[in-house]
């Protein structure tokens, strides 16, 4: 692991970690899972109750419904669900969104 040169050879945690987690590559496994834990926090309780699976995998979100009327809604709204999530999470994460059912 290789850190940034500092004064006194002195990092912050927060950096160690983040540069731990690049060494590691974990840090994508880290926000994809950031994403799936935020999922009801920016969908709301009601779409939740509605949702089976949701999941990442190399910046695609899959998201599985139990309501083809939930699923048809969703659907049209894959750009800003992506653009919520992101935002919510900090980082552009999910670049496209597939929602089944």
């Amino acid at each position: 692991m290789v850190m940034p040169a500092k004064k006194g050879n002195e990092y912050t945690l927060k950096e160690a970690l983040d540069e731990m987690l690049k060494t590691y590559r974990l840090d994508t496994k880290l926000s994809e899972t950031r994403v799936v834990n935020a999922w009801e926090k920016v969908m709301g309780s009601v779409i939740s109750k509605y949702t089976k699976e949701v999941r990442v995998r190399d910046g695609v979100l899959y998201v599985t419904l139990i309501s083809a009327a939930v699923k048809h809604e969703l659907s049209y709204r894959r750009t800003e669900i992506a653009q919520q999530l992101n935002a919510e999470c900090g980082a552009d994460i999910i670049r496209e969104v597939v929602i089944s059912g």
